[in-house]
């Protein structure tokens, strides 16, 4: 996003410039020098709107494949998450025959 910014505002600097030169050099009349600004400001609003819209696209873009990545990293972490629970499931089952086992032998010597 940083490049697009740099380009809005190399092109924003670029019409300002180009229009401050054709004012400074226009050899025609007001009225046809004011017609051309016009004409310009057009075009560089028409050439502004566009390079908007592709940036708005490029951004709603890389956002979708983004967010389809965090799901996928966020369901094998999930995925993940779930072995290790059954695993640590699985041991403190294991422990908790073992303390019973203790236990009944304590009971029976008492």
């Amino acid at each position: 996003m940083d490049n697009s910014g740099n380009t809005l505002i190399g092109l924003i600097a670029g019409a300002a410039i180009g229009v401050a030169l054709g004012v400074l050099f226009a050899p025609d009349k007001g009225e046809v020098t004011r017609r051309k600004l016009a004409e310009e400001a057009a075009a560089a609003k028409a050439n502004l709107s566009e390079t908007a819209m592709d940036l708005k696209d490029r951004v709603v873009d890389t956002l979708a494949s983004e967010s389809e990545t965090l799901e996928s990293r966020m369901e094998g972490l999930l995925s993940d998450v779930s072995y290790k629970a059954d695993d640590v499931i699985t041991a403190l089952e294991e422990k908790l025959a073992e303390l019973k086992a203790k236990n009944k032998k304590l009971q029976k010597t008492t």
